[in-house]
């Protein structure tokens, strides 16, 4: 009788994986992602949304309130505070648009001063510079038109976001106990409790990312604040905390919220170096949030190390853009949950965190 070769037991053998398994792994992750975004993003706010709106609507449903109208209660609130920030967005541009006329004179002044200053510096006539700048508007024609067609695609797929993103949350809390359930089906049945704490871990983690961004919101509007007073320009405090605010917009909305202090210095003391003082202050601040407070003081509410959120900022920027760079946090904080309880990531888990109960 020919004996039966050893066939490895599956439960108890540890499956080991090599290093161009894992890259394999990684690259068609990133694929999907990448090709995927359209339903992720919006899919993953909504994720994010339903797990901070889960206890509120835990609660009133607790005190008697139907499933589907405290649903609507909580989404209500939550489209109350996003409709503030557009609203102070819109007050910005049209506060903008009212200094517009003052804002073109000194424009006109600036670009004088400075014509002169090259024809002084540089001995080149002012024929020549007209001449230089024709040609580049005439060369950048088409890049101007390939640029509105991306700003208005953009735009297209930003509205399509802010509306299903709701749609998704709604459904996702109202399916809660069914989304569970197909969950626990996944993995085994002593598997169970685990999966549960994860879930339960998950939604503290995700509260404890909003707290540390209202963390990053409060020291970015104070060093706004501080920037812009030591300056010297009118209501440091109120252009200050709106940037703030406003960052929440990734990238447009600090371009945004510097238009009126970046005007009002200007007409206030004429001088162009206000303006870039202003530029300089938003600047510093933003490097500073980006590499810096938001590592910190969100890394460390996640438990994750600094060095993993600044990686994950930028793997979030490469596959999905500003929405990945705060989307992918979350996502490092929930895989490192899976590996605190799961004995063969344990490396991984070491990896990611911040060291806190690491022996000397």
């Amino acid at each position: 009788m020919v004996p039966f070769p050893n066939i490895p037991n599956p439960i108890t053998s540890k499956r080991t994986f090599s290093a161009l398994e894992i890259l394999q792994l990684i690259v068609f992750t990133s694929l999907i992602l990448y090709f995927g975004k359209t339903l992720f993003i919006p899919l993953s706010f909504s994720l994010l949304i339903s797990f901070i709106l889960y206890p509120i609507c835990k609660w009133m449903e607790k005190k008697g309130t139907n499933k589907g109208t405290a649903i609507i209660i909580s989404l209500f609130f939550v489209t109350l505070m996003a409709g503030a920030i557009i609203y102070l967005l819109l007050a910005q541009v049209m506060e903008f648009l009212n200094e517009w006329r003052l804002l073109q004179v000194k424009l006109k002044d600036a670009a004088t001063q400075i014509s002169i200053f090259i024809t002084e510096r540089f001995d080149i006539s002012n024929e020549k510079q007209l001449e230089f700048i024709k040609k580049t508007i005439d060369n950048s024609g088409s890049e101007a038109f390939s640029l509105l067609r991306n700003t208005a695609y953009s735009i297209s797929e930003s509205l399509f976001i802010l509306l299903i993103i709701p749609v998704f949350s709604a459904l996702i809390i109202y399916h809660r106990q069914l989304l569970s359930n197909a969950l626990y089906g996944i993995f085994p049945v002593e598997r169970k409790k685990i999966i549960h704490e994860i879930l339960v871990e998950t939604i503290h983690a995700y509260y404890n990312f909003i707290k540390g961004m209202l963390v990053v919101y409060l020291i970015v509007g104070l060093l706004n604040s501080v920037g812009l007073a030591i300056i010297g320009v009118p209501h440091p405090f109120l252009f200050g905390f709106i940037a703030s605010i406003l960052t929440f917009i990734p990238y447009v909305g600090i371009m945004i919220s510097s238009l009126l202090p970046i005007t009002v210095s200007w007409l206030t003391y004429n001088s162009i170096w206000y303006p870039l003082g202003v530029i300089l202050v938003f600047s510093i601040v933003q490097v500073l949030e980006a590499y810096v407070i938001f590592p910190f003081a969100v890394g460390s509410r996640l438990k994750i190390n600094t060095l993993v959120i600044i990686i994950m900022v930028l793997v979030g920027g490469i596959l999905w853009g500003a929405a990945g760079m705060i989307l992918f946090i979350p996502f490092i904080s929930i895989v490192k949950l899976i590996a605190d309880r799961t004995p063969t990531l344990k490396s991984l888990s070491v990896l990611l965190g911040d060291g806190e109960h690491e022996k000397p």
